[in-house]
């Protein structure tokens, strides 16, 4: 097998391994596990479930310095109950799960943050909630129909003494800190300290000391309750990136913020630090602006908090840590040259439990990239479902998911080297099978491979890669390209299990004209097109190749028969899908919405709109991007076969990476 190579990144990193530290809290080094939320790991209780206590404890294993475990709820108020842990709902369960688990991350020298979350606010997902409140009358984020009374003074208070006495138990339960959820992302605390959705006209609204009050009340009360050498740490967001109400300003964009400024965030994290916060972890965004918060493959760049850390290190006498797509030798370096004191993993640390390690190490190509695609963690949560990851399915399943070696090692077919093809010659190949996987083409990756074309999508290439180099370690794996699968090979009787992983193939309708080409073809370089370019299809390929190729200086239309871009917000991670819904404009891109195509003549394109009205759009190149249909050629020999015999990924139904990766994971895994 022919390897795709990449350039290999080899930067030293050693600041990363020095020793640190949060008040009196002494870290072994400056990585933390970033905390992500714990819809579905709670038990019964309101303790943490043996999955997420498994799942920190691997992280531990594999070297982080800090985990901050969590969110959990202050209270089951701003949330349904039992959705996430919480330490006040029952103390001595929560305690006793948490010693389970932390017992066994401070073994391998890995300390421990409990963050504590006060709620959503006008944040909140429609029907996740108990309380619709806010600190003043607000329509609700996702549903204006929903509205949000405002917090009365009373229960304020008992939401700052149930933060002291979470705290509390939190210190109790053997965790070496706490984290407050959040001035953040436009949770509820956040809410309070930012004018435009604070109103009130008491001690809790008005000035900006005044709208701190509530996050300040809250550190003094466990400050109070716990010591002061018991560390709190905040989560904080520098600037809002409030363009209007639910919209949010892009990288680069220059608009009016409506939330937070930059310069009123660094006075706020003065006031925060002076009033016992003793680490800021430092991002930028609101609900309004969820792609600055879960950043999505579209910012390109790595290390994108790291300026809004500097920002507030220059503020502060305090640490500051930054996350931000920190899987980055650049962008870490970047951090402790901004004179940033800790680095955070989130979902890299889901993609690969050994990432830190690996950095240690220096074999950054070994590393299982995270690609930003966030369905298989920030989606999940959207839908109540426990996070984990698309290109590491034993998330949340670390002890249960554990390879076995097989009783009987079986030679297995692989037809297909795409993601499921490829993702099932790793695991069947991890567990001593004997794989032999053919792929028609020249390379490994399927539709990776087109899909990896536009330098956004750069970690999906480095998929592609990470592949080949697990591939190439297994001497009982082979590859062969460039040889198309046929009925012999399946019939071939040294096989004992075929799998057939052939993926999809473009869905090119009859509109009238043989000019038409596919997105597939336009990324691959196989076709040129001109200068203006009109794509039928508005799906996530078509928006994903309309970009790529306008930042390339086409003139790109957009023509969609539905009401929505990439299926609409719930058909994939809501920020990826904000982000590109204001791209495409911002950038130039005419989307034409609920607009059906008649018949193109030449590279003319005629199409009706909802309201009747026939539109032409004159270009030099029509792109179709309306879809894939699945490509199985071997579907009469898997139904008739007396082999064990396997269907994987789009040659079963079109559908995302995650969807391909997870089949074949689950299947081969006991094979």
């Amino acid at each position: 097998m022919v390897l795709v190579t990449a350039d290999v990144k080899k930067r030293n990193v050693s600041r990363l391994f020095t020793p640190t530290s949060i008040g009196k809290l002494q870290l072994k080094n400056r990585t933390v596990m970033a905390p992500l939320g714990l819809v579905g790991y709670g038990d019964s209780q309101g303790g943490f479930n043996k999955n997420v206590q498994e799942l920190y404890i691997r992280r531990a294993k594999g070297g982080v310095g800090l985990i901050t475990v969590g969110l959990v709820a202050v209270d089951y108020q701003d949330f349904v109950d039992l959705t996430l842990p919480c330490p006040i709902y029952n103390p001595n369960d929560f305690i006793k799960t948490s010693k389970e688990m932390l017992e066994q991350i401070h073994f391998y020298g890995t300390k421990a943050l409990c963050m504590i979350s006060a709620g959503f606010g006008r944040s909140a997902f429609p029907g996740s909630v108990k309380q619709n409140w806010a600190p003043s009358e607000q329509e609700n984020r996702f549903d204006p129909k929903i509205k949000h009374r405002a917090m009365t003074k009373a229960e304020i208070k008992q939401t700052v003494e149930n933060f002291a006495q979470g705290a509390a138990i939190c210190q109790s339960a053997g965790f070496d800190g706490v984290e407050i959820h959040a001035v953040h992302e436009g949770y509820l605390l956040d809410q309070f300290t930012i004018g435009f959705f604070n109103h009130r006209q008491d001690e809790y609204g008005g000035s900006l000391e005044n709208r701190l009050r509530f996050p300040i009340e809250i550190v003094q009360a466990i400050k109070q309750r716990c010591g002061e050498d018991f560390p709190v740490t905040l989560r904080f967001s520098l600037k809002s990136f409030i363009r209007h109400l639910r919209e949010g300003g892009l990288p680069g964009e220059h608009f009016a913020e409506q939330g937070r400024d930059i310069a009123e965030g660094l006075t706020a994290a003065k006031y925060l630090a002076a009033a016992g916060y003793d680490m800021l972890n430092v991002d930028a965004g609101t609900y309004d602006a969820w792609f600055w918060n879960h950043p999505p493959m579209y910012f390109e760049k790595k290390g994108i908090y790291n300026e809004f850390g500097a920002k507030v290190k220059k503020a502060v006498n305090i640490p500051v840590a930054v996350a931000g797509r920190m899987d980055d030798p650049e962008a870490i370096n970047a951090a402790f040259d901004a004179k940033i004191d800790l680095v955070e993993f989130g979902r890299p640390l889901l993609a690969d439990a050994d990432l830190v390690n690996k950095i240690k190490a220096d074999d950054w190509e070994d590393v299982r990239p995270c690609i930003s695609c966030q369905d298989g963690c920030l989606l999940r949560l959207s839908q109540g479902m426990p996070y984990s990851c698309t290109v590491n399915p034993t998330v949340g399943h670390e002890a249960e998911y554990k390879l076995q070696t097989p009783i009987v090692k079986k030679h297995i077919l692989i037809i297909g080297g795409g993601p499921a093809g490829m993702e099932a010659a790793y695991i069947c190949g991890l567990r001593g099978h004997q794989v032999t996987l053919l792929e028609a083409t020249n390379q490994l990756g399927g539709a990776l491979v087109p899909g990896s074309k536009p330098s956004f999508k750069n970690d999906d290439y480095q998929l592609i890669i990470w592949y080949q180099k697990q591939l190439a370690r297994l001497k009982n794996v082979t590859i062969k390209l460039k040889t198309p699968a046929t009925k012999k090979d399946f019939d071939d009787p040294n096989f004992d299990v075929v799998i057939v992983a052939t993926g999809a193939k473009p869905i090119i309708p009859n509109f009238g004209s043989s000019k038409m080409v596919t997105a597939e073809n336009v990324l691959l370089n196989k076709v040129k097109v001109g200068p203006q370019v009109t794509v039928i299809g508005g799906g996530l390929v078509g928006c994903e190749t309309a970009l790529w190729l306008q930042r390339q200086g086409k003139k790109v239309t957009v023509i969609e028969m539905s009401d929505q871009i990439c299926g609409g917000p719930s058909a994939s991670c809501f920020a990826n899908w904000q982000m590109m819904a204001e791209l495409l404009p911002y950038e130039g891109i005419d989307v034409e919405l609920k607009t059906k195509v008649d018949h193109i003549d030449g590279t003319k394109v005629v199409a009706t709109n909802q309201s009747g009205q026939v539109k032409e759009f004159n270009g030099d190149s029509v792109i179709c991007a309306i879809g894939y249909h699945s490509n199985d050629p071997f579907y009469k020999l898997l139904q008739t076969s007396d082999k064990e015999t396997y269907l994987f990924g789009d040659a079963v139904k079109p559908g995302k990476i995650m969807d391909a990766v997870w089949q074949a994971y689950y299947v081969c895994k006991d094979l």
